[in-house]
């Protein structure tokens, strides 16, 4: 995306951790930001960090009505949304086998059908337009690599945001519409507090833990590697290389899996052959 300087961008869970972040980035580069969030306590704090390149709405996002009146609350007050960031996420973790629907309708409708919601309000909206934009997923290192013990809920969540991201990057290119995954590793949040998120009715369960370790960066950092990535059209924004290793043995793993060979040039034949990406090639070529 050409300059960010004036361009409007919609940022769910936008009012602390790694959204805070992202806002903060966006409003750096000149962007203005409407900031949606559930809580109204955090969103306060947020527009006194952010100040007056952004507004704000309170929203949740498995609500579908509400999404389309802060689309178009934020048309009026802005203008046309041409980034959009599907941030807002909930670190829900505990037994799988303790799990129940609750749970299970918890998690993957804040984390994924979040972001559903963001892209089915939205994306017609910016074709609309023809003004191009970018469209950032926030998942997570689980998404990508074998999530921790109890985190079933939370990383089949993050890694559904992933194959979105690959399966429409195309698609949305032809529409002038990047795309961006945030593999976010470990960063200061408040995503542990998710009891404060959920019905008074649902069976209480952990949140994420977080601890005093280096490896947990501020969001910030999140924030400025989100606007480098809008800014190239990178696909993958991944945070931490000390993560890499992780990846490298669950693409090992699955690679060791494979049986040989029995039919050359079938999957080309098929149309499944992986299209060329200049942004990856470049990338990859930058670390070696």
């Amino acid at each position: 995306m050409d300059g960010l300087e004036g361009k409007v961008a919609f940022v769910t869970g936008g009012a602390s951790g790694i959204g805070l972040g992202i806002c903060q980035a966006l409003t750096d580069a000149g962007a203005r930001v409407m900031v949606a969030d559930l809580r109204p306590d955090h969103i306060q704090e947020a527009l006194q960090i952010l100040g007056p390149s952004a507004e704000a709405l309170q929203l949740d996002v498995r609500d579908r009505e509400g999404f389309a009146r802060a689309a178009d609350e934020t048309e009026a007050r802005l203008g046309p949304v041409q980034i959009l960031v599907a941030n807002a996420g909930v670190g829900i973790t505990g037994p799988v086998a303790q799990a129940g629907y609750a749970d299970w309708d918890f998690g993957l409708g804040v984390n994924l059908g979040g972001a559903v919601n963001a892209l089915v309000t939205f994306l017609p909206r910016m074709i609309e337009q023809g003004r191009g934009g970018h469209v950032v997923l926030t998942s997570s290192q689980a998404g990508v690599s074998p999530s921790p013990r109890g985190a079933a809920i939370y990383a089949a969540s993050k890694a559904a945001l992933v194959g979105m991201a690959e399966g429409m990057r195309e698609e949305l290119a032809e529409q002038g519409i990047g795309v961006s995954v945030l593999l976010a590793g470990f960063f200061r949040s408040r995503i542990q507090e998710i009891a404060r998120y959920r019905d008074a009715s649902a069976p209480a369960r952990p949140g994420a833990v977080q601890t005093d370790s280096p490896i947990w960066k501020d969001p910030i950092e999140a924030g400025r590697m989100t606007v480098d990535a809008i800014r190239n059209n990178a696909l993958y924004i991944a945070t931490h290389g000390e993560l890499k290793g992780w990846v490298e043995g669950r693409v090992e793993e699955i690679l060791a899996a494979y049986p040989p060979v029995e039919h050359p040039g079938l999957a080309e034949a098929m149309g499944r052959k992986r299209p060329a990406d200049p942004m990856a090639a470049a990338a990859k070529a930058a670390r070696k």
